[in-house]
């Protein structure tokens, strides 16, 4: 079904230097720079890894007299992709941040590898290897 609709549009000039108070052509582009720069990677699909569809993630404690927790495997992947989109997130504020020196970046890109290092474990969900944890080693 479609739904047919027509639009009146008007174009717009670029203006240099903008308007006294008005919103300029590279006022708009940064503004959608930014936009896509935080959600676009919100909307990426990361494929779970056929074997775990309909899987059930199972903690169950040492303790007989503890009940144990279950929850579906998809739950539980978004949250590891949840988590590795954040820590892209982060990356990009880091190599885009104005006061910091090369060096503080480098410092601090180091304690991110080092947490995707730590992840590498939940690989085993992906699907796609290139949406994968890589760590210090790859």
């Amino acid at each position: 079904k479609s739904i047919n609709k027509e639009f009146d549009l008007k174009i717009v000039e670029a203006v240099e230097g903008g308007a006294a108070g008005g919103i300029t052509l590279a006022d708009i582009e940064q503004a959608l720079d930014n936009i896509l720069e935080r959600r676009l990677h919100e909307m990426q699909l990361v494929p779970m890894a056929n074997k775990w569809n309909s899987g059930t993630l199972i903690l169950k404690p040492a303790e007989e007299s503890m009940q144990a927790k279950e929850m579906p495997i998809e739950t539980f992947f978004h949250k590891i992709v949840m988590v590795r989109d954040k820590l892209r997130l982060i990356e990009q504020k880091i190599n885009a941040h104005k006061v910091l020196t090369d060096e503080e970046k480098v410092d601090l890109q180091q304690y991110i590898t080092g947490i995707y290092g730590s992840l590498t474990t939940f690989n085993v969900l992906f699907r796609e290897t290139h949406h994968q944890f890589k760590g210090s080693g790859g």
